[in-house]
């Protein structure tokens, strides 16, 4: 049987994508029961981290010791992935040692290359493109909170980033709509846009981008390796910040996301983490569930 990937959200059909969130909120309710559940007995993750993350690396790494396997964190001093040797032999060397792979780096070609030559499964923990791991987790949010992702309006707003992305793909495999509002010369990339235009809509500012939404979602205005941008980001994106005012104009009863990690008093105001609106550590702890259900799913094939 064909090895299976999850580099984007695209990877799995709507219907699998559903089914990961489903079995995320049964091994959730599970975990919290105290039910012991190790399907992954003697089972070992690789974990090759070139961006670092806090939630990323504890959730795989607990998410493996809760399933009874390990897992190998691997940062840039430990490997040498695409410096001493090509990403390819890298991948044809360490898919030998391990049965699953996750890689959290940059250009997203790195892990496609990665992927098409490792023997088990590769999991995209983040690239500068796509973020489908925080996608299941922000997903698997909004459906123990609110229900059904179907007919919904979701908006994102600030940076056009690999978070934007996944959030359209999101919305063309399971049917809700995206409202998104950038900066001038910040938006996502047009071909992007154009492909997914019926899901997709760009509109002029954060409060359109907001009107009737039942999601508010944003991220960091400076990424990790865009730190040389950070006092233009500032600038260009000052009416861009989500505060409670602004999530005033969305649905009665939406909700507000963020990946973390925050920055108070920029993208967010102050305040916005601890607005009743907000599920974000919700949304962070279920980065862990979402990615057990994920990992799962790609050993044993949903069985």
């Amino acid at each position: 049987m064909a090895v299976r990937h999850f580099l984007t959200l695209l990877d799995f059909t709507p219907e699998e994508l559903m089914a990961v969130l489903n079995r995320a909120i049964e091994l959730k309710r599970l975990r919290q029961e105290g039910i012991i559940h190790e399907p992954f007995r003697g089972k070992v993750l690789g974990m090759i981290f070139e961006k670092s993350s806090t939630r990323t690396r504890v959730s795989f790494e607990a998410g493996m010791a809760q399933f009874g396997g390990s897992a190998i964190f691997l940062s840039p001093r430990d490997t040498q992935l695409g410096r001493g040797e090509p990403v390819e032999d890298s991948a044809r060397v360490i898919s030998r040692m391990v049965d699953i792979v996750m890689i959290r780096t940059f250009a997203h070609d790195i892990i496609e290359r990665f992927a098409a030559h490792s023997r088990v499964p590769v999991i995209n923990g983040l690239t500068d493109d796509h973020h489908p791991c925080q996608l299941l987790a922000d997903l698997q949010t909004f459906i123990e909170h609110r229900g059904s992702l179907q007919g919904k309006t979701f908006a994102w707003i600030g940076d056009g980033n690999n978070m934007c992305n996944s959030y359209i793909h999101a919305a063309h495999q399971l049917g809700f709509r995206m409202q998104i509002a950038c900066p001038y010369g910040f938006e996502p990339d047009p071909e992007l846009l154009r492909q997914y235009a019926h899901c997709a809509t760009l509109v002029k500012t954060a409060e359109d981008a907001a009107a009737g939404a039942h999601l508010i979602a944003t991220d960091v205005w400076t990424s990790m390796g865009q730190e040389a941008e950070q006092s233009i980001r500032k600038r260009r994106f000052a009416t861009y910040q989500v505060n409670p005012r602004l999530m005033d104009l969305a649905s009665p009863d939406a909700l507000f996301m963020h990946c973390l990690p925050a920055h108070r008093g920029e993208e967010i105001s102050e305040d916005m983490l601890e607005d009743s609106r907000s599920v974000v550590w919700d949304e962070a702890e279920n980065r862990l569930h979402a990615q057990k259900a994920l990992m799962e799913f790609l050993l044993t094939g949903g069985s």
